[in-house]
């Protein structure tokens, strides 16, 4: 049984960002243009919006991370607030510009391109993050940038039998140190093959889990889904046909979506389905938080939706 008497459900340690956004009728050819629709800012990063979903969800959250002194920066603290996020430990680096992206939208698609840029200013070292920061709270989430100080918050969290789970989708050297104190994994669709070498997803997955003993090691499938392997077997959860508009923070969602459903102690099959809900959802509308959704309009998804089912991974789970 998880601990409740965490002051928080829930603590998220690293990235934000804040996007600018462009809307164009359809992606250019390489070396063409084509006239934007709209531009505006717009709140996002793997962890930050993580734990905005958590709160979003009634969770008690935290989150633990550096911003910029600029504009984009005091952008992202009043997001943070205005969900009812804990900032108490959010670093404000003075004479840094908060780390960013330039988002451009495909509106007949709802695909994006993005460029992006993390000044070395904001970079998180493992002697600011203390026990404290991680113990109170029931459940660790985390992503791979800033390694050693993403290993210094796993370490304390497998310490202190909090569950900790991970958002990857690049390689970092010095990795396999914060793997080896994961408990969940939900890696992006590159990940498991660029690190194990292996292009076969049931392959990689299950090396992955085996070497680091986790209890779930899972990778998103884009338009497909999820797949994961736990327990000795594989659990495909197919993803929820929606009208999209924009898949930006599809991802980061995800995650927070699963951090809710592992603290609710839900079985993976009903987790991954969950999460793949609520990700769904946050493609209906523009922005990496546009669409997060409410527990209601998740569950609703998950009961009557429609899924995008991939035959041959389907089978392949089925037979695990």
């Amino acid at each position: 049984m998880l601990n409740d008497m965490s002051e928080f459900d829930m603590v998220g340690i690293g990235l934000n960002a804040t996007d600018t956004v462009l809307t164009v009728p359809h992606f250019p050819a390489y070396g063409g243009k084509v006239p934007f629709h709209r531009e505006f800012y717009s709140v996002g990063g793997q962890v930050a919006s993580a734990v905005v979903t958590c709160a979003r969800l009634g969770l008690r959250s935290k989150y633990v991370g550096t911003v910029g002194d600029d504009e984009r920066g005091r952008l992202q603290i009043e997001s943070l607030q205005v969900s009812g996020v804990n900032i108490d430990h959010v670093q404000q680096r003075r004479n840094c510009p908060n780390q960013s992206a330039y988002i451009i939208i495909d509106e007949s698609t709802g695909e994006r391109t993005v460029f992006w840029s993390r000044p070395e200013c904001l970079k998180l070292a493992p002697e600011e993050i203390t026990p404290e920061q991680i113990t109170c709270a029931r459940l660790l989430h985390i992503d791979g940038h800033d390694t050693p100080a993403m290993e210094h918050a796993a370490r304390i969290a497998r310490a202190n039998g909090i569950p900790v789970t991970v958002d990857v989708d690049s390689t970092y050297v010095g990795f396999e140190r914060v793997l080896q104190h994961v408990d969940y994994l939900i890696a992006g669709s590159e990940f498991p093959g660029r690190w194990t070498g292996n292009e076969d997803p049931f392959g990689a997955l299950g090396t992955i889990q085996e070497r680091f003993g986790m209890k779930m090691a899972a990778m998103t499938l884009g338009a497909h889904g999820a797949l994961a392997y736990c327990e000795g077997r594989f659990v495909y959860s197919p993803a929820f046909v929606v009208n999209c508009v924009d898949t930006t923070g599809a991802g980061d969602v995800f995650h927070g979506a699963f951090c809710y459903a592992v603290l609710q102690q839900m079985p993976i099959a009903e987790a991954l389905g969950f999460a793949n809900a609520m990700a769904a959802l946050n493609c209906t509308a523009v922005g990496a938080r546009g669409g997060i959704a409410t527990l209601a309009e998740a569950k609703n998804l998950q009961a009557r939706g429609e899924r995008r089912v991939q035959p041959e991974i389907a089978v392949r789970a089925q037979a695990s």
